[in-house]
């Protein structure tokens, strides 16, 4: 895969965006108007090439713990639990 520069992507993504609009598929048209609100994020990437994974990873361990302690009143219990075991 060759490396693209942020106007590279940022025209390739508007033909993209232009080719979903007159698809007519209703499906595509959410994820490109979620794309359109959200383009600057995106083409960030082309800056120095880092994505949010990692954040996003932990977010869902923290959410799937939360679930685990359902009901629990001790707000400092669960974060001690949190924090021993994922740091």
């Amino acid at each position: 895969m060759k490396s693209l520069d942020r106007t590279q992507v940022y025209t390739k993504l508007a033909h993209w965006y232009k080719d979903v609009e007159e698809s007519g598929f209703k499906s595509f048209q959410t994820v490109a108007n979620s794309i359109a609100l959200n383009y600057r994020s995106v083409l960030n990437y082309f800056l120095n090439r880092s994505t949010n994974a990692s954040a996003e990873s932990f977010n869902a361990k923290v959410k799937a713990f939360r679930s685990q302690f359902r009901g629990v009143r001790n707000t400092e219990y669960f974060l001690y639990c949190l924090i021993k075991l994922y740091s």
